[in-house]
């Protein structure tokens, strides 16, 4: 496992997902592909509009059905939408399976491990699906102990 490959933005300060996307356009703009799967924070019709202008060098992916955040969800919404992250989850399996791109920004990938929403099984299966020339990035607000070994670079966040 190539830990140099797997960076990861979090803290409770604004600019992770912002670092992330600057990130993968300027990875695009020196011939890398790029993939942005969110999760959690709703779908926003506007923002997806704008960053699907990127494609082809930056495809943006977002499996939510509804455009509120997940936690202003009911619980019968959540449930719902649970099932949608669970598609990302196997879309992100897929695209390292397949070497579909460079990088791999997981935004708010984080929370999907403090919620349980993911397993540290799951997350060792995704990290495994991982080839030695894929970059991976996770964005999100606190760092899971069962990621820290995967993990190469660490940037903080923090609102002052």
């Amino acid at each position: 496992m190539c830990k140099e490959k797997i960076t990861v933005y979090c803290g409770d300060g604004k600019g992770k997902t912002a670092a992330a996307l600057g990130y993968a356009v300027q990875s695009a703009s020196q011939g890398n592909s790029a993939i942005i799967i969110q999760f959690l924070k709703g779908k926003k019709e506007e923002e997806l509009e704008f960053l699907r202008r990127l494609e082809p060098e930056v495809k943006f992916f977002s499996f939510a059905r509804f455009e509120k955040d997940f936690t202003e969800l009911s619980e019968e919404e959540q449930q719902e939408e649970s099932m949608n992250i669970r598609n990302g989850f196997n879309f992100a399996k897929k695209v390292l399976v397949t070497g579909e791109c460079n990088l791999l920004v997981l935004d708010s990938f984080l929370e999907l491990l403090d919620n349980k929403m993911v397993s540290e099984e799951d997350l060792e299966i995704l990290m495994n699906a991982k080839s030695e020339d894929t970059e991976i990035m996770f964005t999100g607000k606190h760092i899971n102990e069962a990621l820290r070994k995967y993990i190469g670079k660490i940037y903080e966040i923090h609102a002052e």
